[in-house]
């Protein structure tokens, strides 16, 4: 996890957690979701985040599903038995009918397919997050 996460956090963005095992990938995510406004916690495990005390403060959550260690539905499923209810996006180059379905029963609220169009994870993140505010708030 060293490395990973070289941004000091501010309160005035919401916390994001990011969990893809490719490097290259994992920052070009980074970078967008930053750019969105986003404060992000990028792990290239399941574990890592875990691990991270601040992960349960986080708004949101974007996972790959395929890694090393965990999955994206076992990472999910471990952060819903703590408590954290926010927003869940599972990213993923080999969909199925199958993993859409476990994926939506776990708790994800969106799949997308890899690769995407840059503004399609940003713009699924900025929608989930803000309505999961404006329902917090109603």
């Amino acid at each position: 996890m060293a490395g990973e996460n070289i941004a000091t956090p501010s309160p005035d963005r919401p916390r994001l957690l990011l969990v893809e095992d490719d490097a290259g990938v994992r920052r070009s995510l980074q970078l967008l979701l930053r750019a969105r406004g986003f404060d992000v916690r990028a792990y290239s495990a399941g574990a890592a985040l875990l691990a991270d005390p601040l992960a349960d403060s986080a708004g949101c959550f974007v996972a790959d599903y395929s890694m090393d260690d965990l999955d994206g539905l076992e990472v999910l499923s471990r952060l819903r038995s703590r408590g954290w209810t926010g927003p869940a996006v599972l990213i993923t180059a080999f969909p199925t009918a199958d993993l859409r379905e476990r994926a939506l029963a776990s708790g994800f609220d969106e799949v997308l397919e890899k690769p995407f169009r840059e503004h399609v994870l940003g713009d699924t993140v900025v929608r989930l997050t803000q309505a999961r505010e404006a329902h917090r708030l109603s």
